[in-house]
């Protein structure tokens, strides 16, 4: 399945902007492609830029890649519950609350990639897991629809947005 099946009932119109950096890949190979490509983009930017702000109130690099490992573990809960036909209505979550409390400037680079990588692992594993049946089910996050397979990609392109982010402004 690529994001090219997607159909705008299984996703918030919001999402279409990481839907549309996802690139042309099937769920499977964008998890793992894009995790690859995160993980040396991660490991190639110098430790003096780690906690850098490009601005007052913006998130250091840091931050930023602990808001993606919250915002992964927050979305494939969302398509684990909605994958097993879980009727509950889940909430949206604010990410600078978040990132406020998250600490992640006390925290090593290497401690971020590692908790990267094992989120991405689960993830992938997890999508494995899921029939076509399963990833095409609707449930409702933030009061509008999504499916599990809306949700790999907005992922991937999620997380290809808040790179470049990082390639533009603090690099």
């Amino acid at each position: 399945m690529t994001k090219d099946d997607l159909t705008v009932a299984e996703y918030n119109p919001y999402y279409q902007q990481y839907i549309q950096k996802a690139g042309e890949v099937t769920i499977l190979e964008g998890l793992r492609v894009n995790g690859d490509a995160t993980i040396a983009f991660l490991e190639s930017i110098s430790e003096e830029k780690l906690e850098y702000r490009y601005a007052d109130g913006k998130w250091t690099i840091k931050e930023v890649v602990q808001h993606i490992i919250d915002t992964e573990r927050i979305f494939a809960y969302r398509a684990l519950c909605i994958a097993r036909a879980d009727k509950t209505l889940f909430p949206g979550y604010d990410q600078d609350e978040y990132v406020v409390s998250c600490e992640a400037n006390n925290r090593s680079m290497i401690s971020l990639i590692n908790e990267y990588k094992a989120v991405r692992l689960a993830s992938i594993i997890l999508f494995e897991s899921f029939s076509s049946e399963m990833l095409q089910r609707i449930g409702i996050a933030s009061n509008s629809n999504l499916s599990p397979r809306a949700v790999a990609f907005i992922l991937i392109g999620h997380e290809n947005h808040h790179c470049e982010i990082i390639k533009e402004r603090y690099l």
